[in-house]
């Protein structure tokens, strides 16, 4: 049987003031920070400090012993690497054994007899892209590294929410393999269902010793309760399990995440009285589903709709990009974390972003247990990519080798091309640059499409995000296939989401710094300005600073010398910008099929479009997504005549909703009501006009409207406790705030206000805090009471100001006079009354 050892320990690193201790997976940048030789990167502006790190060359050392006992003797032992990052010349003993020049490949080493010195030299690489560059030709790039003349993380060489920290090392395991006669290589299974039963049609291909070629070897394979065996003939062997009415793997929302254990195992059958004997073996788990993507012409252009068993999907999806700039130091644990955090926040689709890298197995593991749908970008951004030597080579082997590994997960739905570089060929002037040079289209037009047809042909492809489905169109047309939604954020306000509907919003975000405690952390004995030293630092978009403020000054008085105010309007108008996009969007399904936010995610301390920052601390934005990926959402929408009430039931059973519409003054006094009735059916959207006497008048600047949705009629009360509100705020060019709370006999609400909040006459906010007991050790939890007496908007409790640990359990709220609101705080260092209110933010008048 193949025996693997895994090669964790013995690495150092040779330093210029001797061997350091080296930790595999790892890299140098890691070891180094073990070791104190440099500053942590992360912290206050050291990153430049320790630039010089990505610019020289590293060797890593270890000693291979000898086999010594008959268990290690096999006929063939090989080293293997699961990640070398990057250019690297591996030596055993003196002799060459190969060069790599691919962090996203897996590499193999026929090691068989030798020990002795093994060496891994890393080149810079800086040093391998410019040799590439200066063999292919100069090539169109939005960022000044060199990053497309090397199959590498493109993000390390920083981006506009990232570092610019460019690694070397192990970053995935070394381990050595030793087996005789034959090994399984590989893999494939192509997993199918048709009318409502599953097959497994197994590809598998053998590798085998010298002394083997003899060999009578046979496969067998079981999932479900279903056998299947065969014979090798060559090196491959053709195996097929049919499994009758297997329970189906949906997205979460959708049904259950059932998965099988599929394992092969490869027998060599003895002869002449000799027994078998197992040689290798392989498992992984696999769900039965269906997924077509439905890009069919309409009369609103062209579709971009996930059809999984056969129902069509609104996808509520993020972006992901590496969540560590040092992806070694990234564990199954964070994995699975960060993508409970995206499932409790609702979202069911998770786009793995072409700058960053194949994550890991556990990624996937995690995200078919979750039902979280996978949209797997082939790892191209934002640059033109020559197709010639010795890059081409590297692109298909990379490709091939990570669709066979990752194509058993159910989780994973779509394979993507590149990230905007069909975009950027038309329209971001490479076209004339280039003068015919290649520039990555052969990639993504022709060999990718041909490698997932030939590798794994029961998943979509698609060439790139965005893409509108053929050069008749322009790239980004959102009228047809997916659209990236970038000018707003660049120019324009938040409100103009709503001047089109996409078919599917592949990238659109809004900027917001991280929690307060992060940026403590981060800029320790900083005094906080949006303008500070290690803030700007930590900006990393082009005029970042200027859109944010520009965003803020849309709705509110710009803060001066008020940085603590300042923050807070940044956070409102980051909830508030998604919030607007994702619930017009949603309102106009099944034309608007999907919306993925830019971004989960942060992979480092920074100012960015992330809902989670760079320490895992959730900002307003994560709780809004939450509100508005909820199967139900109620909103108000501008139309031509005048509000439009909009209740989206992405649910799979109809919803009987009492709507009650309130035209309000600001002191709370109620103008006009009306209640509606409604039912929308399963997987579908309600749309109707407000009536004209509720509708306050579009420059009123002293009344707004209310929109509240029980799941069944109920008396209101007054004053009303709401249990756990989600709610955020959007107003502006009649625009609309919504708010909700528990689906469960609890209420959704949407606020509709005719002028930005600069314009709009709020009284001063006044509210009662009420702090609970602590309940548990270590600061426990703690329920904090808030009852509004005016109309208090946007109310944010900043549980980290309680405590660097702290967790509040909700983001933004809307409270009308007499309402309150209950907030649960967990592991907060202070709940004395005065520090809570401190930590309390609203809107204020003007």
């Amino acid at each position: 049987m193949k025996e693997a050892v895994q090669l964790t320990e013995g690495w150092s690193l040779d330093h210029d003031g001797g061997p350091l201790p080296a930790r595999v997976p790892g890299c140098v940048h890691t070891d180094l920070l073990t070791a104190g030789l440099i500053p942590d990167p992360y912290l206050g502006l050291n990153e430049s400090e320790v630039a010089w790190v990505g610019r020289r060359a590293w060797t890593y050392i270890r000693n291979l012993e000898p086999a010594r006992t008959a268990s290690e003797r096999h006929e063939r032992t090989d080293l293997v690497f699961d990640g070398l990052d990057t250019a690297a010349v591996i030596t055993l003993d003196g002799h060459e054994l190969g060069r790599t020049r691919n962090m996203h490949r897996r590499y193999r080493f026929d090691v068989t007899g030798r020990h002795g010195p093994l060496r891994i030299e890393f080149t810079s690489a800086y040093e391998e892209a410019e040799a590439v560059r200066a063999l292919t030709g100069e090539r169109p790039n939005v960022y000044p590294e060199p990053f497309q003349y090397i199959r590498k993380m493109a993000c390390g060489f920083g981006w506009d929410w990232g570092p610019t920290l460019v690694t070397a090392g192990m970053w995935r395991p070394v381990r050595l393999e030793r087996w005789s006669t034959a090994r399984l290589a590989e893999v494939r299974p192509l997993v199918t269902v048709h009318d409502g039963a599953g097959r497994v049609e197994l590809r598998i291909d053998i590798e085998r010793t010298e002394q083997g070629t003899d060999h009578h070897l046979e496969v067998s394979a079981q999932v479900g309760g279903v056998q299947a065996r065969g014979t090798v003939a060559g090196g491959s062997a053709v195996l097929t399990l049919d499994v009758p009415a297997p329970d189906l793997w949906w997205p979460r929302g959708y049904g259950e995440q059932p998965l099988y254990d599929l394992e092969v195992a490869l027998v060599s059958r003895g002869t002449g009285g000799a027994e078998s004997r197992q040689l290798d073996s392989w498992s992984r788990r696999i769900g039965f589903r269906d997924v077509v993507l439905d890009r069919s012409a309409d009369g609103h252009g062209t579709g971009f709709t996930f059809v999984v068993n056969g129902v069509p999907v609104f996808a509520r999806g993020v972006n992901w990009i590496p969540d560590d700039v040092f992806p070694s130091r990234i564990t199954p644990d964070r994995y699975r974390t960060r993508l409970r955090q995206a499932a409790e926040a609702g979202i069911d689709l998770v786009r793995i972003w072409g700058g960053g890298i194949y994550e890991d197995d556990a990624f996937y593991d995690v995200c078919d247990e979750l039902g979280l749908m996978v949209w797997q970008d082939f790892l191209f951004a934002c640059a033109a990519y020559p197709e010639e030597q010795p890059l081409r080579g590297e692109v298909e082997a990379e490709a091939r080798d990570n669709v066979v590994r990752l194509m058993p997960h159910p989780s994973l739905v779509l394979w993507n091309g590149n990230n905007e570089n069909l975009w950027g060929f038309r329209d971001w002037d490479w076209e004339p640059a280039l003068a015919g040079d290649s520039w990555g289209g052969g990639y993504y037009l022709d060999l990718l499409p041909r490698l997932v047809a030939e590798l794994d042909p029961t998943r979509p492809y698609t060439a790139g995000s965005p893409w509108s489905g053929s050069w008749d169109h322009h790239p980004n047309d959102p009228a047809h296939g997916t659209h990236h939604s970038w000018e707003v954020w660049n120019r324009r306000d938040y409100a103009e989401y709503r001047d089109s509907v996409p078919r599917f919003v592949a990238e659109f975000g809004w900027q917001a710094p991280p929690a307060m405690a992060t940026l403590r952390r981060a800029l320790p004995g900083e005094s906080l300005a949006p303008d500070s030293p290690g803030m700007l630092h930590h900006q990393k978009a082009e005029d970042g600073n200027g859109k944010l403020n520009r965003g803020v000054a849309r709705h509110f008085r710009l803060p001066e010398d008020d940085f603590d105010r300042w923050h807070y309007l940044t956070q409102v108008v980051q909830a508030r910008a998604v919030a607007a996009g994702i619930e017009h969007w949603r309102s106009h399904w099944p034309v608007c099929a999907g919306t993925v936010v830019w971004q989960l995610n942060d992979c480092w301390p920074v100012s960015s479009w992330a809902a989670v920052d760079g320490d895992g601390r959730l900002k307003p934005l994560y709780h809004e997504l939450r509100r508005v990926y909820a199967d139900r959402l109620l909103t108000l929408q501008p139309g031509a005549d005048g509000p439009v009430l909009a209740v989206v039931n992405q649910s799979a059973e109809p919803w009987h909703a009492s709507v009650t519409l309130r035209r309000m003054r600001a002191d709370g006094t109620v103008v006009a009501e009306r209640r509606l009735d409604l039912t929308v059916p399963a997987r579908r959207v309600h749309r109707q006009t407000v009536p004209g006497e509720l509708a306050p008048d579009a420059l009123a600047t002293k009344e707004f409207l209310v929109a509240d949705a029980w799941g069944s009629p109920r008396s209101w009360g007054s004053p009303r406790s709401w249990g756990s509100p989600r709610s955020s705020e959007a107003e502006g060019g009649g625009g609309a705030e919504s708010g909700g709370g528990a689906e469960s006999g609890g209420s959704l609400r949407a606020v509709h206000f005719p002028v930005a909040d600069k314009d709009f006459a709020y009284p001063a906010p006044h509210y009662d805090v009420a702090v609970g007991t602590p309940v548990g050790s270590g600061g426990g939890s703690v329920e904090v009471v808030v009852t509004a007496h005016t109309l208090v908007r946007d109310l944010l409790l900043q549980a980290d100001r309680l405590g660097p640990d702290a967790v509040c359990d909700s983001g933004l709220h809307t409270l009308l006079p007499g309402e309150q609101v209950r907030l649960r705080v967990n592991n907060a260092a202070e709940t004395g009354a005065n520090a809570v209110r401190a930590a309390l933010f609203c809107v204020e008048p003007a």
